[in-house]
């Protein structure tokens, strides 16, 4: 038996940070999909419409009740009651696409249209360390993936805290982090809505990181904020005070109803989408009222529980075609949509592999704009994950491919390469090739580009074990992003005044 091995030829030399493709924002040019007929999106619309004027939503926060009230709405104690003519004015004033603005001009992205961005993972309680380790979220797991984040060209922006930093005081939890996510990392950044004075905190702490004025902001939107209806058909005191204080200064505002079939919604994919829509409809009107003009997306985030246990279900095929029936409802609205990339799984195997993919592929097809938890999410957002993120990574690589279009250039058609080849050749080392290899390949950073018969070499790694090796070389060779030492310095000035005054109430 002949037991020489063939000459594979040297070792192809990697550094995953700069063999990933550059950082850009993509651009689909394959349409999004219609689930249902445009009759029967008019029908779940007239449906909305028919929740809001009959039954109406709570609304617990005086002012934006009053808002309401002013705007032609029934008030009756908590409850409102909207008038139809009113939803419709309100939508005809949001804009359909808005720039968000990074720390820096590289960093800004377009919202809407035919754009997409994807966020990392976030508000997860807990993550996975490289070791294995289950942790409650801190600060330095906090931090890396931040890092990690940062340094993944297919994440675009920070949707939250991609782990829940618990080490930090809740009264200045937002101080820190904020100043941590302007400082290691200059992709756009989110504050959540938990009261005013984290709102006000993190529009003035973004407006210093990108060393602007006041005018400058309320003209440039560089904030992200996400808005949850308490389903069912009730808005609370923070998350209200949030579209007050965050569409005033023209920044961005993501409604999104968190509505689970079964549970908090009609347990029918139709009756849900019913109630997401008209839950969604009152907290953009309430931007625009508040501020008309002011920048906000149309959010989705409908899917089934397992009545056996009451479980959320991710990654499954109600919950991608409620993401493209929700892209439907945004459209016909002429707003941004925001969908997610999610799965239930507790490990990195087959079924987080695959609801993701189903989620991924029900917030493209249903042409998404925003993506959020885009690589990293674990367990129904119960921990976030390093290997996730950076597999996650590879994935939104390949749909910004898929999405792009084909090349039919004269000189991508190759007619000329192929007569230079001629029959039985082979196009390695043709010009054609070698000019694209060199220029435009890209491989997956997962992939060890080992085939079967060199698995015995070097064991065999599975995607999880790759995953893992490629986060830690990430971070370890993470690169803080340039930023001008007086920013920083008022950055850090402004935290420990906040901090020094005792942060925030906690008992909202």
């Amino acid at each position: 038996m002949n037991t020489r091995r063939r000459s594979r030829g040297p070792k192809r030399t990697r550094n995953v940070i700069d063999d990933q493709p550059a950082f850009h924002q993509p651009r689909r040019t394959l349409p999004a999909r219609a689930l249902i007929t445009d009759e029967d999106l008019e029908r779940i619309h007239l449906a909305s419409l028919r929740v809001l004027s009959d039954t109406g939503m709570d609304i617990l926060h005086p002012t934006a009740r009053q808002l309401f009230l002013d705007a032609g709405c029934t008030v009756d104690d908590d409850r409102v009651r909207f008038d139809p003519e009113m939803i419709a004015q309100c939508l005809s004033t949001a804009p359909s696409e808005f720039t968000l603005h990074g720390r820096t001009s590289g960093r800004d992205l377009q919202i809407g249209g035919d754009w997409i961005v994807y966020s990392s993972v976030a508000s997860a309680p807990n993550y996975v360390s490289l070791d294995g380790d289950r942790r409650t979220g801190d600060r330095p797991g906090y931090q890396d993936f931040l890092k990690l984040g940062q340094m993944l060209n297919s994440v675009h922006l920070f949707g939250g805290y991609p782990v829940e930093p618990v080490d930090l005081h809740p009264s200045i939890r937002h101080l820190e982090t904020a100043f941590d996510a302007h400082t290691l990392s200059d992709k756009p950044f989110h504050i959540y809505s938990l009261g005013r004075e984290r709102n006000l905190d993190g529009i003035e702490m973004v407006r210093i990181a990108r060393g602007i004025d006041h005018e400058t902001l309320d003209r440039e939107p560089s904030l992200t904020t996400i808005i949850n209806a308490s389903s069912p058909l009730r808005y609370d005191e923070p998350m209200l005070e949030g579209i007050l204080q965050m569409s005033a200064r023209n920044q961005v505002v993501i409604i999104t109803p968190f509505t689970l079939a079964g549970a908090m919604a009609p347990i029918t994919l139709a009756g849900a989408l019913v109630q997401q829509n008209a839950e969604a409809l009152v907290g953009i009107a309430l931007t625009q009222l508040v501020r008309s003009g002011s920048p906000v997306i149309y959010g989705g985030f409908t899917s089934n529980v397992d009545m056996r246990s009451g479980s959320p279900a991710f990654g499954t095929p109600e919950y991608a075609k409620s993401a493209i029936v929700g892209g439907q409802l945004a459209r016909r609205y002429g707003l941004p949509y925001r969908s997610s990339n999610v799965s239930a799984s507790n490990a990195i195997d087959a079924q987080a592999g695959y609801e993701s993919m189903f989620a991924l592929w029900g917030a493209i097809e249903g042409g998404a704009n925003f993506v959020m938890h885009g690589a990293g999410w674990m367990e129904g957002g119960l921990h976030a994950s390093y290997e996730k993120m950076v597999i996650d990574a590879d994935l939104l690589h390949m749909v910004n491919a898929f999405v792009q279009p084909l090349d039919l250039s004269e000189d991508a058609l190759a007619v000329d390469a192929i007569a230079n080849v001629g029959p039985a050749g082979h196009f390695f080392g043709e010009a054609h090739t070698q000019a694209r290899y060199t220029s435009e390949f890209h491989g997956p950073m997962v992939s060890d580009w080992r085939n079967w018969e060199t698995w015995t070499e070097a064991g065999s790694p599975d995607a999880k074990q790759r995953a893992n090796g490629v986060a830690r070389e990430i971070l370890n060779g993470y690169r803080r992003p340039a930023i001008d030492d007086a920013i920083e310095a008022e950055l850090r000035d402004f935290v420990d005044r906040r901090v020094s005054e005792g942060g925030v109430p906690t008992d909202f």
